[in-house]
């Protein structure tokens, strides 16, 4: 293992050692609290541009199972942990997270100070950071430090384009008919759908609205995906439409460009909901569910019209977890119903969304 570097935007240098692939990286640093899922998150469309750093002390003891990809493959642009498990036991282990990582292209760091760094981002919000491997001769950290703080901020980015599917993929079921605007879905919402039965078309995240309706679906899902919604601008033009036609759901970045096509407002959170016990209100029944969460922008509870409701809500910031509408079948959740990891509190999401539909 070589010598590593963290450096955060603001000047803040951390030593460790590399694992994974030997190359620079750089992104939006952010923390999962989550003690397992380690393999569903680094393959989460959602950590695409982002320097994913687990909370939990030690990570890849139990190595990697392709059966736990979210997608085709690391999405996360590089890994932060305090220990590295050498000798990671299980039955069901195809390699080490070393050894993915190394096939996958992504750069990892192991050593650091996890817990004081998750504190700092709780504290001061997420950070610019970037990661590289050295030999023996320390590099250049003043030159180091300035090209981090002059990286592009992701969130001025359309990530979303990178992760969504470039053809229309159809996955024939029976009733009803389901179009998803793929904005860098995770396989276990897929997954949860066909389970339904249901007939599944996966459009592109830029399908226009004609396309769509030329197959005549019950209904719309709006996936998952990484960044700032405000920058899919033609998305949420034709979600506008598609609302006024049939029913709509979405599910996390799908929640916000709802939320968006309908009036409202949204804005980064300081540090986002990222783990798999985050405790959701849901206002109707009374009920909490633990959810599984990703994101790093929330819906602004001023900007909801008189048309909606807000259904559910965190019970760490009462921020928005759930909007309907109050007479169009229009649903959405900010957390990840579908889990892929996490608890299956909310995983009847996607029947209600069938049985809505038929």
């Amino acid at each position: 293992m070589k010598n590593a570097l963290l450096i955060l935007e603001d000047g803040t240098v951390f030593r460790g050692r590399s694992f994974g692939a030997a190359c620079e990286t750089w992104g939006e640093l952010v923390f999962n609290t989550g003690m397992s899922g380690y393999v569903e998150a680094i393959t989460d469309p959602s950590y695409t541009g982002q320097i994913l750093m687990f909370t939990y002390p030690l990570i890849g003891n139990y190595g990697v199972c392709s059966e736990d990809f979210e997608s085709d493959g690391a999405k996360a642009a590089g890994v932060v942990v305090k220990e590295l498990c050498a000798t990671p036991c299980n039955w069901q282990m195809e390699k080490t997270l070393d050894d993915f990582l190394k096939e996958e292209g992504v750069p990892a760091i192991s050593g650091i100070d996890t817990r004081m760094l998750t504190r700092k981002i709780r504290t001061h919000g997420t950070v610019k950071a970037r990661i590289m491997a050295y030999e023996n001769e320390m590099p250049d950290m003043e030159k180091l430090i300035s090209e981090t703080k002059s990286q592009p901020d992701i969130n001025s980015l359309n990530l979303v384009e990178r992760v969504s599917c470039r053809n229309v993929r159809k996955h024939p079921g029976k009733s009803p008919l389901v179009a998803v605007i793929d904005c860098g879905i995770k396989r276990s919402i897929l997954n949860n759908l066909l389970k339904t039965g249901a007939s599944v078309v996966v459009f592109p995240y830029n399908a226009d609205f004609k396309e769509i309706m030329d197959i005549s679906p019950d209904g719309v899902l709006i996936s998952n995906g990484p960044g700032d919604p405000v920058m899919l601008k033609g998305t949420i033009q034709n979600v506008q439409k598609l609302m006024n036609h049939l029913p709509v759901y979405g599910i996390c970045l799908g929640h916000q460009i709802v939320c968006l096509a309908s009036g409202a407002k949204t804005y980064k959170l300081k540090f986002g909901h990222r783990g798999i016990n985050h405790p959701v209100l849901d206002k109707k029944s009374g009920r909490v569910h633990i959810t599984s969460q990703n994101h790093g922008f929330a819906v602004d509870v001023s900007g909801i019209t008189k048309d909606f409701e807000v259904s559910q809500i965190s019970l760490y910031d009462r921020t928005i977890e759930g909007v309907s509408h109050k007479s169009l079948p229009i649903k959405t959740v900010q957390y990840h119903p579908e889990a892929g990891p996490g608890p299956h509190d909310t995983v009847d999401f996607f029947m209600d969304f069938v049985n809505t539909l038929r």
